[in-house]
């Protein structure tokens, strides 16, 4: 049995992921700020039938996240899929001429420090499988820079080019690298952008491994 590692895992988007990716048998890696939370997520999600176990661990700090994915794989399983889709913080949405490079420190750490530590620690057993997915979700400023949240637009456009590379270099090792861009926000209900249709895009790109980049939507012109 094989785990997927959900960074960034909520009671929203991660959710569904992990619901539509537990209904095929991969085990439940939930990596969180929170044990609490998390915790009581997994809990809830054992108690459905799925195999699922709290980490805690912030992406700023790449030593606790790189623990928490040994852990993972420790007591789950190897990693198949690793999904990245931790919430960007209030101080990375700045518009453009009040954002200081002070202020740029920590949504690099999130957005390229985050990603590279964690691909890194589970591409050494995606390898030993002989197949893998890496999953990148980002909101619209992944795709197209904005001035009202300058942070994240800087900060994604270096994880989207880490990931477009990885995408190139990865394919031959049958390691599919992917993006989601959800622009605006996810919304219940949505024919687009509610949790579930998102879910299934995600595995879609698991288990299609075509292009590296798709949209829930397209992007205003």
């Amino acid at each position: 049995m094989t785990t997927i590692a959900l960074i960034g895992a909520g009671r929203g988007l991660g959710a569904a992921v992990a619901r539509r990716f537990g209904r095929e048998g991969f085990n439940l890696a939930l990596i969180s700020r929170s044990q609490e939370r998390v915790d009581a997520f997994a809990e809830e999600l054992n108690a459905e039938g799925f195999t699922a176990k709290g980490f805690e661990a912030n992406v700023r700090d790449t030593r606790s996240l790189t623990e928490a994915l040994d852990k993972a794989v420790q007591e789950l399983g190897p990693i198949e899929v690793m999904a990245y889709s931790p919430l960007p913080q209030k101080e990375f949405l700045r518009p453009l001429l009040e954002t200081t490079a002070q202020d740029l420190e920590g949504a690099v750490e999130f957005s390229i420090y985050g990603p590279v530590a964690a691909v890194h620690q589970v591409l050494q057993g995606m390898r030993a499988l002989g197949r893998g997915t890496v999953l990148f979700i980002n909101g619209g400023s992944g795709a197209r820079p904005s001035a009202k949240v300058t942070g994240t637009s800087i900060a994604f456009a270096g994880e989207s080019a880490f990931a477009q590379m990885l995408h190139d270099e990865l394919a031959e090792e049958n390691i599919h690298v992917g993006q989601l861009i959800i622009p605006g926000e996810i919304t219940e209900g949505s024919d687009t952008k509610d949790p579930k249709v998102l879910a299934e895009k995600l595995w879609d790109l698991h288990t299609e491994r075509k292009d590296f980049r798709v949209f829930a939507e397209p992007m205003d012109s």
